[in-house]
């Protein structure tokens, strides 16, 4: 009787590792439900944290912007336009602080057995919309306090805001997580690099309330300020401009791509130097 022999040759060409990552669906799952149980075990008022975070900066935008600044927030009451922001900007902010440093809290686990590398960061910006959904909740019921209306179109504009927000996230921090293993310093300027987009995007101002046209210009290449439109377009606001629709696709697809490319060409050294 032959013996069968296996050969295991690397890849020739480049894979985005998408496939490979269905096949491990149930793991992906496991870790998905492993970061939301870690992320609450033994705390005391577990998910209500996540509603009161964004309802407290709510109060406080409130207080000292809306009374001291007239802005056009496209016919919304500012908390209602600024709790879309907060949540929306919440569900980003989580998902790539979470998945830039998930592959090295998990450094343990990669150097002991074989799996795709992608399920780490995926499951990190997965886990991410238990913390959304807690505070959509949350907004719902501030719509039903204002008398807020939605429309049929609704649905979509939330949707489309909410899949370009996490794709955009997903690139974010699979790029992130791998250059974090490689260079340590990354992870010091996460925190950095997530404030300064805070203040870039349209979370507690309009960008229609920004004088200069260049600066509009140049913020509009930031997704996360096409999300915030879109999901306020639900509302009954202006709808992000096609120009700045097309200019967040761009950036978002391009932050995928490069994030895979980089992630994918490094993984096989992340057992070595995680």
């Amino acid at each position: 009787m032959e013996k069968m022999l296996t050969h295991i040759r690397p890849p020739g060409r480049f894979t985005s590792g998408w496939r490979e990552v269905w096949q491990y669906r149930e793991l992906f799952y496991f870790f998905t439900w492993r970061d939301i149980r870690v992320k609450y075990k033994q705390t005391t008022l577990g998910i209500l944290w996540v509603v009161l975070q964004p309802l407290g900066m709510m109060l406080l935008f409130t207080l000292i912007i809306a009374r001291n600044w007239q802005m056009d927030t496209g016919g919304l009451p500012y908390p209602v336009f600024v709790l879309a922001g907060l949540i929306l900007w919440s569900l980003f902010s989580n998902a790539v602080s979470h998945a830039g440093e998930s592959m090295i809290q998990h450094a343990g686990i990669i150097k002991k057995i074989y799996f795709p590398r992608l399920i780490i960061p995926g499951s990190a910006v997965l886990s991410a919309l238990v913390d959304f959904f807690a505070g959509l909740m949350i907004f719902f019921a501030l719509l039903i306090f204002y008398g807020q209306s939605l429309h049929w179109f609704s649905p979509f504009y939330f949707g489309a805001g909410l899949l370009l927000l996490l794709t955009t996230a997903l690139g974010a921090g699979i790029l992130l997580s791998a250059l974090n293993v490689k260079y340590r310093d990354f992870r010091y300027t996460i925190s950095f690099l997530l404030q300064l987009l805070f203040f870039s995007s349209q979370v507690i101002y309009p960008l229609c309330s920004i004088p200069q046209e260049w600066l509009r210009i140049l913020l509009s290449f930031n997704p996360v300020n096409t999300s915030i439109g879109l999901f306020r377009a639900g509302l009954g606001a202006p709808s992000p401009g096609i120009q700045e629709i097309l200019a967040g696709l761009c950036v978002t697809l391009l932050l995928l791509v490069t994030g895979l490319f980089f992630f994918r060409k490094t993984e096989a050294y992340f057992a070595d130097i995680a």
